[in-house]
């Protein structure tokens, strides 16, 4: 699968068109063993705009609402449900020339750290099928990673989109809080959404981003603030740049493998010429504690509208009352682990518990938030693993908080609003199917263009990102 730039060209000289590339582009769709698409739009009359992404094909996480197709956000609860309009990333990208391949299948209403948690199948790895490719972006990153588009759109509310681009060894981009719209993105915790992009190199990544960002007016949480010049950036010098790293983000928690992988990135980094500083993150623990009450008290708020009567599904019973039908209802339609989120979300929000969990919780989403300007006074980004592990067993973390502690090092970049990119950087050491390795650095607020270009002189001085699973296309 070549690149944004490479495609452009190869358009421009002739050698290739926009409709084989995406006759390509579907027929590896249409024998994809991953379960990573909910749907191909193969029947779809081709896009004929012309624009930075002309030819360009683009998969979208199914919680991104399409007029095309439908958007379930893997639950039953919306099964069928097609939307009267586009998310405004989706018009974005249509004005750009993109073709829309279809929509990935994610955890159900995108919560979830595995891609297990979807109504349609867990998803697999692409690197090793018995393995997770991570959530809730996980049919995403698990269509990049197998070569089946050029890049895909997913959703990131404590690590959503970094760390499955770090379990299938990828690029994964959280861009800062406001700097793409939301509207369309249907809602999981509206103060930690935010939309972002998987690719195969971090230009990629930020050229796609340059043509979904910008002040949106019908997005309240949208910063009055045009596109950013993310790409010409890109090449610029980090001799001068300062990357802080936490000594406490490598610990004993994590996998042998990881930590000598992001201490070889260090490495790396000190011969382009950075200086590396140690930093203090002394609240990345508290962090996934106040991830799990902010986000879920959200979602218990967002998800209440789905009732069986207005829309979603409604349960086949009859001779039921009002609540019957709404418990019904929501029983039939809902997963496990969205039922465990929205009945711990309005518990921390109940009227004997909401200053015990929930305002301590704002209260510490601000600790965190000065915490990191106190790091950021010191260094331009942070370093660290994105995730503890490489990809988990399918079925491996029954226990819930197993599976949240998944998030431990990408949580708080939601909670304090900042960017935040993984990037491939090293192997483990099987010699039969090794797991990829993601490294993770987190920018302030709005220093996307420097974040990016700080992650593309790492993937310029190593050859991680040019490794890929078995190519479909």
């Amino acid at each position: 699968m070549n690149s944004i730039t490479e495609i452009r060209d190869a358009i421009k000289s002739g050698e290739t068109t926009a409709m084989q590339i995406a006759d390509r582009c579907f027929s590896a769709i249409s024998n994809e063993p991953f379960n990573a698409f909910h749907e191909c739009w193969k029947d779809e009359e081709p896009n004929s705009a012309t624009g930075l992404l002309s030819g360009i094909t683009v998969a979208i996480k199914d919680n991104i609402v399409t007029k095309t197709g439908t958007t379930t956000c893997g639950s039953k609860m919306l099964e069928g449900y097609r939307s009267p309009f586009n998310a405004t990333v989706i018009d974005r990208l249509l004005e750009s020339g993109a073709t829309l391949v279809g929509k990935t299948n994610c955890d159900e209403f995108a919560m979830g750290s595995s891609t297990e948690h979807c109504a349609w199948g867990a998803v697999q790895n692409p690197w090793n099928r018995e393995c997770v490719p991570g959530g809730s972006s996980g049919g995403s990153a698990a269509a990049v990673a197998a070569g089946l588009c050029n890049v895909a759109l997913g959703s990131d509310t404590g690590g959503s989109i970094r760390q499955p681009a770090a379990l299938c060894g990828i690029v994964g981009y959280k861009p800062t809080y406001g700097l793409v719209s939301r509207y369309g993105l249907v809602a999981f915790a509206s103060s930690l959404d935010q939309i972002g992009v998987f690719s195969r190199s971090v230009r990629d990544a930020a050229i796609t981003t340059e043509v979904i960002a910008g002040f949106d007016p019908k997005d309240a949480t949208s910063v009055e603030k045009n596109a950013p010049n993310l790409e010409e950036t890109l090449d610029g010098s980090i001799e001068d740049v300062k990357i802080g790293v936490p000594l406490d983000f490598l610990n004993d928690r994590n996998d042998p493998e990881v930590n000598q992988a992001v201490k070889n990135a260090i490495n790396v980094y000190e011969k382009l010429g950075a200086t590396i500083v140690d930093v203090s993150l002394p609240l990345t623990d508290v962090g996934i504690s106040t991830y799990y009450v902010i986000a879920p008290a959200e979602a218990s708020s967002n998800l209440a509208r789905y009732d069986g009567i207005r829309y979603g599904h409604r349960t086949s019973k009859t001779g039921l009352d009002l609540f019957d039908l709404y418990a019904h209802s929501r029983a039939e339609g809902f997963g496990d682990e969205v039922k465990r989120r929205i009945m711990l979300g309005t518990y921390v929000l109940s009227s004997g518990y909401y200053d015990a969990y929930y305002n301590n919780a704002l209260k510490i989403r601000r600790l965190i938030s000065e915490e990191y300007a106190a790091a950021f006074e010191q260094c331009d980004v942070i370093l660290g693993p994105t995730t503890p592990t490489p990809a988990f067993k399918i079925g491996a973390k029954s226990d819930p908080v197993s599976m949240y502690l998944c998030d431990v090092y990408t949580a708080n970049t939601n909670i304090a609003g900042i960017c935040g990119i993984s990037i491939p950087c090293g192997f483990t050491n099987e010699s039969d199917k090794p797991l990829p390795i993601g490294m993770h650095l987190q920018g302030p607020a709005f220093s996307d263009a420097k974040l990016l270009q700080i992650a593309h002189a790492f993937e310029q001085a190593t050859d991680f990102h040019t490794q890929h699973p078995e190519s479909h296309v």
